[in-house]
């Protein structure tokens, strides 16, 4: 491949590299070149552009996705079409997702235009799901370094899919006077939920003092039935295992089990205990276990619905990437915490661009009054009482106007001279402000939506806190994609990344986060970019 500026004249069959705007359309990177784009690009002035010439040798960036993609084992995996480079890869059912760090490193380190990027090594994952991705840097890549590369996952599965398999599974609780029938109840039904995604069932549960002699008869009945033998036995004990011989794994031997291991390099999820008895599984499970929050439990759990038999060396390998979140609630908790912290959101007004179809005059729609009040004034007024942990104003063009439009509000005003350059420097500025920094989720307001009020945002605000801060949420209008939104933390790096005139749709889209939608009607996607848009939403118009 050839890459530089070329000429226009001459210039059929080149690829673009960088988007080219004419008076009238505008071609974008990736576009091939064809006879009448060279009479346009003539026409609009443009002399030469930025591209790449793909030789016999090279396949273009979506022909090499396309390859590599299917030398990939498709077993419970579906594939997007290749498109700017890349291939998406999605789960279709419910179950572990594992992955072979030696052959993604040998693929990867072939040519640094080919790459593969995927989740961790056994995550839990759920149809729908987005798994791994293939993506060509450049917009051609040597044919030889694309076969070689797809030689290597056609020998070695760099990723599977390990569906789940539903399991009867007996749960045996040991009771002690310190432990109310309550918190006994709330381990079966959260055990429940845990199996939920594998179709699996809980088909008896068992209620005993916390000695071994009595679990080890729990377990012996259990198994003895006809109707309902289990596949799997969790025992939950009243007392966490302090020992080897103490009553779990000691029940287990009784029982007739062998018992694999006693502890867990996963904090929370310490004092597990794995054994059998026969083909049956006995998890231990430790009293972090009671709470949904994920732990060392799930772990060992996950890999026995998939059909593994986490080995000793599968155990004690866990304590890389094992310090997992706390649980404040659990009895000794790493840190006593003064008291429970809800997720802090800031918001960022974007109140930057250029209002370049507003037509000559000088009239900015941000200082279009609504109800008496300019629009910008009024779209960081309702962020401030929406709750929201902070309010930074990213300004940009005519930034002193609109900053006195503030002028009394406790709102952060970050101005950006980059703005020209399109929303990704206002959003990567704004994500970059003291208040963004502090904060769990960031609602990305834009200013010129005056349908907006304080409730719309408390609506969003509250379903991210619901969501214990880790979902993307969204405004929509009967189902279609709106603002605003509310970006976790997790997508903060991805936000630095954006370039050009771009929101945060392709991080919504991309991320593999969950998303929530927010049911806001058409104020979602109200938005006011001409005088007659500022008028017919009730806006009068100001210099």
């Amino acid at each position: 491949m050839i890459f530089g500026e070329f000429p226009v004249d001459g210039a059929e069959g080149l690829i673009l590299a960088h988007s080219v705007r004419l008076p009238d359309e505008r071609l974008g990177k990736g576009h091939r070149i064809t006879d009448a784009d060279v009479a346009r690009l003539r026409a609009g002035g443009i002399a030469s552009v930025i591209a790449c010439r793909i030789e016999a040798d090279d396949l273009d960036e979506d022909t090499a996705a396309a390859i590599l993609a299917e030398a990939i084992d498709p077993d419970h995996l579906r594939f997007s079409p290749a498109a700017t480079g890349r291939v998406n890869v999605y789960a279709t059912c419910n179950g572990l997702f594992t992955a072979d760090r030696d052959t993604v490193d040998r693929f990867n380190r072939i040519d640094p235009a080919i790459t593969f990027a995927c989740l961790a090594d056994h995550s839990d994952v759920r149809d729908g799901d987005l798994l791994a991705t293939v993506k060509i840097i450049p917009l051609a890549a040597p044919r030889a370094s694309v076969e070689a590369a797809a030689a290597v996952f056609r020998g070695a599965p760099p990723i599977r899919l390990k569906h789940y398999r539903p399991h009867a599974v007996s749960l045996v609780a040991t009771e002690l006077p310190s432990l109310k029938p309550s918190v006994m109840d709330k381990t079966a039904r959260v055990l429940e939920l845990r199996l939920a995604a594998s179709g699996s069932r809980l088909v008896g549960e068992r209620r005993v003092a916390h000695r071994a002699v009595a679990v080890a008869a729990a377990i012996e009945q259990a198994l003895a039935e006809p109707q309902n033998a289990p596949q799997m036995v969790v025992l939950f004990g009243a007392s966490a295992v302090a020992d080897p011989a103490d009553v779990l794994p000691e029940a287990i031997r009784m029982a007739g089990g062998t018992v694999e291991q006693v502890g867990l390099p996963v904090d929370p999820g310490n004092l597990l205990v794995l054994g059998h008895i026969g083909e049956v599984p006995v998890i231990g499970a430790p009293g972090c276990a009671r709470s949904p929050k994920e732990n060392g439990f799930d772990w060992v759990l996950n890999r026995l619905l998939a059909g593994e038999k986490p080995t000793v060396r599968d155990l004690t390998g866990m304590g890389v990437g094992g310090l997992l979140m706390e649980i404040p609630s659990r009895p000794m908790p790493r840190e006593i915490a003064e008291e429970p912290t809800r997720p802090r959101v800031a918001a960022v007004v974007l109140a930057a661009g250029s209002a370049s179809r507003m037509g000559e005059g000088g009239r900015h729609k941000l200082l279009a009054e609504f109800s008496g009040e300019p629009l910008v004034r009024r779209s960081a007024r309702i962020s401030l009482e929406s709750g929201a942990d902070g309010v930074v104003v990213v300004t940009g063009y005519r930034a002193a106007e609109i900053g006195g439009a503030l002028q009394g509000l406790a709102v952060d005003i970050v101005d950006n001279p980059d703005h020209a350059s399109g929303m990704a420097s206002s959003l990567k500025i704004g994500f970059s402000s003291a208040a963004a920094r502090r904060a769990d989720g960031v609602l990305v307001m834009l200013a010129d939506m005056p349908g907006l009020d304080t409730q719309d945002l408390r609506r969003l605000i509250a379903a991210f806190r619901e969501a214990g801060g880790r979902a993307i949420v969204r405004a929509v209008a009967g189902g279609k994609r709106g603002n605003p939104v509310i970006l976790p933390r997790s997508t903060f790096e991805a936000v630095q990344a954006l370039e050009g005139d771009v929101g945060a749709r392709s991080i919504v889209e991309g991320s593999g986060v969950a998303v929530i939608d927010v049911e806001l009607g058409e104020v979602a996607y109200l938005d006011v970019d001409t005088p007659e848009a500022v008028l017919s939403a009730g806006g009068l118009l100001k210099g």
